[in-house]
């Protein structure tokens, strides 16, 4: 059954594309309709890595020496000054993230540097209940980096491992030896962090089953509270790095297939739960008790165990949700650094949803997230027939109910055991822009 070969990176935000708009107005006038001392959660985005590697799909920037971020920090700074003018009674910063590239790119007087300014401009929390997250290369960090994180304040770590196999860590130009994996997954158990979370990559060239399956068998035994399998898409013509990956070496769909059928077997007898869009987590996980509670969400980086709420996005390419607003900054880090040299924010893309638009991404949470939808309960809460508005979608759905990944009782639809693990072909049936579900 070939529905789990699919990405579910693009349903994150809905519309899943922003290609125009007045992304500055649009965000200025977002933030000014906020409620008063209403939440607000932080992504900081850090394009900076040393290494080129091949299946590389980010806004990145290649650069050997952490010198060389000084002047974006310095524009990020400006962008922080910028936003923070447009906010009032803002309440202490519970959620933060650092994502890249690869932020411990930076030296360790740089991170504190950022994370200080950070304070000074929207004031982080320092309680318990935060939830600090940032993206590790094992590759650019060691024991001193993960200790000076947490007396930073960060509680959540994600590292990229992506694959173990050696011949496919050549063929991606990314040798990464298990040992400086295993060595931060040991340091961030002694030193207490809430949530450990390693990457994998499923789809890289030469990958086989088998070698996967040992991948798999090796992150499983260092126990981490949280698995990721991204899908990795071969767009060379869009991502320059991608033309070195010599297209013959890449597994074919029956191959990706037996990749992903050997995977839900290893993390099924694991005993891990299988959140949804290749996100699994232990039974003692937040996510598998949000899941189990009802209470599960997603923000702009995957699903979440808090309720989302505003999320704004700083540096190059970041993308900002307020309200029903949605806005990108400036995709290249010369147009970034241009907008905020003239004072401007940097936001060049911007989308408000309208009542359509909305409905149709309350249908995409509530099966992403709950894994039902009631037609019913969806047309009191957006005051329009969800069956009319929907109809498109409820036909495009008709041949995955007869595939199993759905059923449908009276005014709801119900997401199967198979239908998790194609959740993205059920999610992309409400997008009319959606041009294929193979």
């Amino acid at each position: 059954m070939p529905f789990h070969d699919h990405d579910g990176s693009h349903y994150l935000t809905y519309p899943a594309r922003l290609d125009a708009g007045d992304g500055a107005a649009a965000l200025t006038q977002a933030l000014a309709e906020r409620p008063p001392g209403s939440p607000l959660a932080l992504h900081v985005h850090l394009p900076f890595c040393r290494q080129a590697c091949r299946f590389c799909a980010s806004q990145r920037v290649p650069s050997r020496d952490s010198r060389q971020a000084e002047p974006y920090l310095t524009r990020l700074d400006r962008e922080m000054v910028l936003v923070s003018r447009l906010l009032d009674d803002l309440p202490a910063v519970q959620r933060l993230h650092w994502g890249g590239g690869a932020p411990a790119f930076l030296s360790l007087d740089q991170m504190g540097d950022l994370f200080d300014r950070l304070d000074a401009r929207f004031g982080l929390s320092s309680a318990r209940e935060r939830d600090f997250s940032i993206e590790i290369d094992p590759r650019e960090a060691n024991v001193f980096t993960l200790r000076h994180l947490q007396a930073l304040g960060f509680n959540r770590l994600s590292l990229g491992v992506q694959e173990l196999d050696l011949r496919v860590q050549r063929a991606i130009n990314r040798i990464q030896p298990r040992v400086l994996t295993e060595s931060l997954v040991d340091e961030a158990e002694r030193l207490g962090f809430h949530s450990l979370n390693l990457d994998l990559i499923v789809g890289l060239p030469l990958q086989t089953p088998e070698g996967f399956g040992e991948t798999l068998e090796q992150v499983i035994a260092m126990a981490p509270a949280r698995i990721t399998l991204r899908r990795y898409a071969h767009l060379p013509q869009r991502y320059l790095p991608q033309r070195e990956i010599h297209a013959a070496d890449l597994p074919d769909v029956p191959t990706r297939l037996a990749i992903m059928d050997e995977a839900r077997h290893r993390l099924d007898d694991a005993g891990y739960v299988h959140i949804g869009l290749g996100q699994f987590a232990r039974t003692d996980d937040s996510l598998a008790w949000a899941l189990g509670e009802g209470r599960l969400a997603r923000d702009l980086h995957g699903y979440t165990h808090t309720p989302p709420g505003d999320q704004l996005g700083l540096g190059v390419a970041a993308i900002s949700h307020v309200g029903d607003t949605l806005t990108r900054n400036a995709m290249s880090l010369g147009d970034y650094e241009a907008a905020l040299d003239t004072s401007r924010l940097p936001a060049t893309a911007g989308h408000r949803l309208n009542a359509v638009e909305r409905l149709r991404r309350d249908a995409i949470e509530a099966l992403a997230c709950r894994r039902e939808l009631n037609m019913v309960a969806l047309s009191k809460v957006h005051g329009h027939d969800a069956t009319l508005v929907l109809a498109d979608a409820l036909r495009r759905l008709a041949r995955l109910c007869q595939a199993g990944l759905l059923e449908r009782h009276g005014e709801s639809l119900r997401v199967t055991p198979d239908g998790v693990w194609g959740l993205t072909h059920l999610l992309a049936a409400f997008d009319p822009e959606a041009t294929s579900m193979a």
